[in-house]
């Protein structure tokens, strides 16, 4: 019975020590840490770019630099500044108009939350406490952005002088700031960014390290990959490789989509035409193939210098969670089926209990019949339209499942975007069964 008993309490011992293990600055072992729940199950989230290029809106985020880096000057961006302001001018001279007038942290939230998002990554700014307080009153979890490099900052230019052999600007600024940040705000998810240098320069194992084991987020919080330039695509909690990040396929990690409803800038710019944004049903589409992949997809929007997101950014962002709230059982806490598409721009995913699979599809069919190659139905398969009582019925064929839809006219309500609920089907089909 003694033997017995100690027995159990060293399995006992063994577990706690393993639910308090700490992590090491090495890659093998913080790359080991299981990636916190909450942010798989979340599936969408929304990214800002809001800083003072909101004031010439000029080109993209990147103004500054294509104004004055010597190694990303355009002769174009130089001109237009010549243009259009006095000999002297500077770029912090554009503060003065970053008036932030209309800006308003619980209208942003709300329209995130209306949007289906689950998640928002927030701009690292003095307007950074407003928005962390109205997030954290709301269903969203916090995400903060930060780059860890500035350009023009004299410590930083002097350590990349030195081939980044001191350290001058992250212990003092880049890396220090990360620490503050996770202190004061608390937020669930790190997007760093900027990451000019190599990981040792950066000291980003060390600040993982103490990010998963000390700081106040340690349980839940959630990093991406961009941590030196040797960390891309292959080391941190989930991979964006880089920017609008859509492999198309399978990936044996996390991943994320980021990407944005401007097709051509992440921040706000004046000569944005309507043609520039993105369609909704290319917005859902774009969507649909990240999640069959087992990818998160995050949505940048760009707010003007008066604190305002454009409106026709708002009407994708409503349009999106209005084909979520019909839609949104294919989409959250879902998981990768065997087969994430057909070529007829049909995407798949499942449950995540997989007792169902979902056909989310883009082009409705002349015939009203939509062929499906991949699932195969049983004698107990059932299939649904989801947000619509409308009559769905099935016929097994040899080489394909044909869906038999209603009349486009019975679900009207229904746009963009539609999709079929599946039970019990299976996912091969045998040469001899007979259907």
């Amino acid at each position: 019975m003694k033997s017995s008993s100690f027995l159990v309490a060293s399995i006992l011992v063994a577990i706690l020590a393993g639910s308090w293990a700490k992590y090491e600055p090495t890659w093998e072992s913080l790359d080991a840490r299981p990636l916190p729940q909450w942010y798989d199950e979340a599936k969408i989230g929304i990214f800002i770019h809001f800083g003072v290029y909101a004031v010439p809106a000029y080109t993209s985020e990147w103004f500054w630099c294509f104004w004055q880096c010597p190694d990303r000057k355009l002769q174009y961006v130089d001109d237009w500044m010549k243009a259009h302001y006095a000999p002297g001018f500077t770029y912090q001279d554009f503060a003065k108009d970053f008036t932030l007038e209309f800006f308003d942290a619980t209208e942003w939230v709300n329209l995130f939350e209306n949007s289906g998002a689950k998640y928002a990554v927030g701009p690292k700014r003095d307007i950074v406490g407003e928005f962390s307080d109205a997030m954290k009153k709301s269903s969203l979890h916090l995400g903060l952005y930060h780059s860890l490099f500035e350009w023009f900052n004299p410590l930083y230019l002097a350590d990349k002088n030195n081939n980044f052999t001191t350290t001058d600007y992250p212990d003092t600024k880049g890396t220090a700031e990360l620490y503050e940040l996770v202190e004061a705000y608390e937020p669930e998810l790190i997007w760093s960014d900027g990451d000019s240098g190599p990981v040792e320069y950066w000291k980003s194992r060390e600040f993982l390290t103490w990010l998963y084991n000390d700081s106040p987020v340690k349980d839940n919080v959630v990093v991406n990959d961009r941590w030196g330039t040797d960390t891309h695509c292959s080391h941190g909690g989930f991979l964006n490789c880089h920017d609008r990040y859509n492999p198309g396929s399978e990936q044996t990690r996390k991943w994320e989509n980021a990407m944005t409803l401007d097709r051509h800038s992440w921040g706000n710019r004046k000569t944005m035409k309507a043609s520039d944004v993105l369609k909704p049903e290319e917005l859902l589409e774009t969507l649909a193939q990240t999640i069959s992949n087992g990818g998160n997809i995050l949505i940048n929007v760009g707010p003007t210098k008066e604190g305002v997101i454009p409106p026709i950014l708002q009407e994708r962002l409503y349009q999106m969670g209005g084909w979520l709230k019909h839609n949104g059982e294919a989409i959250y806490s879902s998981k990768k089926w065997t087969f994430h598409n057909e070529t007829n721009h049909v995407y798949y995913t499942a449950s995540s209990t997989e007792d169902a699979i979902y056909a989310i599809f883009f082009q409705w069919p002349i015939s009203n019949v939509l062929n499906l190659t991949h699932p195969v139905a049983t004698v107990q398969t059932k299939m649904t339209m989801l947000g619509t009582d409308a009559k769905v019925s099935f016929q097994q064929n040899q080489d394909k499942l044909s869906v038999m839809l209603p009349n486009m006219a019975e679900v009207q309500s229904l746009k963009h975007a539609w999709t079929i609920k599946l039970t019990y089907i299976k996912s091969e089909r045998h040469p001899n069964e007979i259907y």
